[in-house]
């Protein structure tokens, strides 16, 4: 192997599979080789929990906002010239937009032409939560997006060298074989692996696969882009920011839990179906440490994944929500609960700071490369 060059490795999945946690458990055992690393995070907006959390873990972290990174290409490699100037990584971890596709085209051959010498690229992983798989499979019944926004989420299975199931200390047995065994049948030559980001477990035949293969793909799969936009288009974002001051100390990871339920009993009394609503919670004084909870689908209790360690009497909550509804409707929900939570804890003032809401423009590529040539 050529030493010079950096790993790059790319780890996308739709939104709410747990992408970020795994990433951070896989830069936490990558530098546990002795390598160093850098991520880099993406999004439609800007202000994201996934920078916030990563950074709260010591990683060196950069956020490329305004798009995802097919359409934001060069940002991606100004990014990586950015940390290789402050930390030369060995290997750079890239977590794409969880409603992306079209990576491997957009992103994998377009580093090997033009950047070959720079980044040695690992195989594209995509990361599944396995009861939305399940439902979108039609293993399982349950609430399910579009049809549009389905198409999104198969074409990501599509291009997959590996498809990982995540969470898999969530379901039974049977369900993870019977799984496994679609994903066999109806995406042949694929590897899958199975781990459980938040238990650490099964990631050491991932890392060694990741980093040890070389990508499958040797010509780009059909995309109709205008489908893809149109699916897209389904899914409202919105990220926002509430400045939290108290009168007294309070005790912050109660109160994100509360906020997190308030939003949920919002959006599913206005049928909007939850792709990812994640939240952090970082007190103005401390030491770094943030709440962070996650609700990955309606029907499903959010989750402390970090939590704060004392009361706190003021601090920032940073709010990432994508769920298929008109963005307005998000961010009424949003409103309505930050008042509800007032009413309910009269002593914890919340001011929304600042907010975006928008549906994801259409994907317009920087490169788009069908095959993987190298020069």
């Amino acid at each position: 192997k050529n030493s010079n060059r950096a790993r790059y490795i790319m780890i996308g999945g739709f939104l709410g599979a747990g992408k970020t946690t795994s990433i951070s458990r896989l830069a936490r055992n990558l530098s546990d080789q002795g390598l160093r690393i850098g991520l880099i995070t993406n999004d439609q907006g800007s202000g994201l929990v996934d920078t916030a959390m990563l950074r709260s873990k010591g990683f060196a972290t950069a956020e490329i906002p305004g798009g995802c990174f097919c359409c934001r290409f060069n940002s991606l490699v100004d990014a990586a010239d950015g940390l290789t100037k402050d930390s030369r990584p060995d290997v750079f971890i890239a977590e794409p937009v969880g409603s992306c596709t079209d990576l491997v085209a957009t992103v994998t051959y377009p580093l090997r032409r033009i950047y070959g010498d720079q980044f040695e690229i690992a195989p594209l992983s995509v990361i599944i939560d396995p009861i939305r798989a399940m439902r979108i499979l039609g293993i399982k019944p349950g609430r399910q997006f579009s049809d549009k926004v389905v198409y999104i989420y198969l074409k990501q299975l599509e291009e997959a060298d590996v498809v990982v199931i995540n969470k898999m200390e969530t379901i039974s047995e049977a369900d993870l074989n019977h799984l496994i065994a679609r994903l066999d049948s109806e995406y042949p030559g694929k590897k899958v692996l199975t781990i459980s980001a938040r238990e650490g477990t099964g990631l050491e035949s991932w890392l060694r696969h990741i980093q040890d293969s070389e990508p499958l793909n040797e010509t780009a799969m059909d995309v109709d882009y205008e489908l893809y936009a149109e699916g897209e288009a389904l899914l409202g974002w919105l990220n926002a920011t509430v400045e939290l001051k108290s009168s007294g100390a309070f005790n912050g990871n109660e109160w994100i839990k509360n906020i997190a339920l308030e939003l949920q009993q919002q959006l599913k009394s206005s049928n909007a179906e939850v792709a990812h609503l994640k939240m952090t919670l970082s007190p103005d004084k401390g030491l770094g440490e943030i709440a962070v909870i996650n609700l990955v689908r309606n029907d499903f209790i959010p989750e402390l994944s970090q939590e704060l360690p004392e009361d706190i009497t003021e601090g920032q909550l940073i709010i990432n929500l994508r769920a298929e509804a008109n963005p307005t409707l998000l961010k009424q929900a949003v409103i309505e609960a930050i008042q509800q939570m007032e009413t309910d804890h009269p002593e914890v003032k919340g001011t929304l700071d600042h907010v975006e809401h928008f549906r994801p423009g259409k994907p317009e590529p920087t490169y788009r490369l069908t095959e993987a040539v190298d020069s």
